[in-house]
């Protein structure tokens, strides 16, 4: 007697070193309507449409990981939320959610389109978000941001909480110029209820400032704010690379991302795909993988599948950044905007 074959589920993506993929982090756009001077040069130039994935395609990748075990997807640029109907992407991914084959889509922004986009965002079942901003101060925000207009984020903040929307507060450390308000802005986010993360600056592309005078390592960052606030460890995560404490002052979250001074890549869940398909196994090394010609060579998915598990099986198992006054080159040539946040 012959018995049909049962439809084997594509096997879950592990690494070499056993780590789960579990988070895809997805860039829908190389563009930004800010050019902050640890991410971009002022005179950037951007990608021509035709290199860029559709948003089908988008949503084409992110189920096909999903169908590996993906369990959270963040969406990043650039600034995804300027990209042209972005809305229909996040309305196209709520199925997951719906099914419960996806835990959780959430958004890394400037805020400068939130007030337009918020309500929708939580209609679609995004539920969190982070906001990346490193100043409450109008002219450094200027000049950090080089185009961007402060009162438009605050009331990009507003628009997300009135809408229901969990919001982090991510703030880039940079030396000389927000040391003396770190302890404003936790003040700031925890008296708003928001989650607060501080990120060490990383040597990725070419810009005009010198690396070497915007790091300021979180270590003498967190010496600061010990000096104000009493830090509790606690066992919180979100599936990122933070490591969290509680301000006993404030009641609120704090968290720091440390590629520099402690890298977190003994737990990396997580891969990156650019807006043109490019998957990056590791933030910090150039080994990639093209997903977009499986992606347009076939409509199943067995080819871009094949690429993606023989992808995984090469992930490393961490980074190696450098800044110092000897090293001239960025680690990485490419923007922090092409790899997606």
């Amino acid at each position: 007697m012959n018995i049909p074959l049962k439809t084997l589920e594509p096997a879950p993506l592990v690494d070499p070193f056993g780590r789960a993929i579990t988070y895809i982090r997805v860039s829908v756009t190389d563009r930004c309507d800010f050019r902050c001077v640890y991410c971009m040069s002022e005179d950037m130039n951007f990608l021509p449409k035709q290199d860029l994935l559709t948003l089908e395609e988008l949503d084409r990748l992110c189920s096909a990981f999903v169908a590996r075990g993906t369990r959270k997807i963040r969406i990043t640029g650039g600034e995804p939320l300027v990209r042209r109907g972005i809305m229909t992407l996040f309305r196209s991914l709520s199925r997951h959610l719906e099914s419960g084959a996806l835990e959780e889509v959430t958004v890394t922004t400037n805020g400068s389109q939130l007030a337009k986009h918020a309500k929708e965002l939580a209609d679609c079942g995004v539920k969190r978000i982070n906001v990346s901003l490193d100043t409450l101060d109008e002219d450094k925000f200027k000049a950090i941001t080089r185009w961007g207009d402060l009162g438009k984020v605050l009331a990009g903040i507003d628009a997300a909480q009135e809408a229901g929307l969990t919001i982090k507060i991510n703030a880039v450390a940079l030396k000389g110029v927000n040391e003396d308000e770190v302890p404003r802005l936790v003040e700031w986010a925890h008296g708003r209820g928001m989650d607060m993360t501080f990120i060490e600056v990383m040597p990725l592309g070419d810009i005009e400032a010198a690396r070497v005078d915007q790091y300021w390592p979180l270590t003498q960052l967190k010496a600061s704010l010990l000096e104000r606030f009493t830090m509790e460890d606690i066992d919180y995560q979100t599936g990122g690379p933070a490591r969290y404490v509680r301000v006993k002052e404030t009641g609120g979250r704090l968290g720091f991302i440390t590629p520099m001074t402690h890298n977190f890549c003994e737990g990396c869940n997580r891969v990156r795909v650019t807006c043109t398909g490019t998957l990056y196994m590791c933030l910090g090394q150039e080994d990639a993988a093209d997903l977009r010609a499986p992606l347009r060579a076939s409509p199943t998915d067995e080819l871009l599948n094949d690429v993606i598990e023989r992808a995984i099986a090469r992930k490393p198992k961490g980074h190696d950044f450098v800044i110092d006054r000897t090293t001239k080159q960025p680690a990485i040539g490419r923007h922090m905007s092409v790899t997606g946040g």
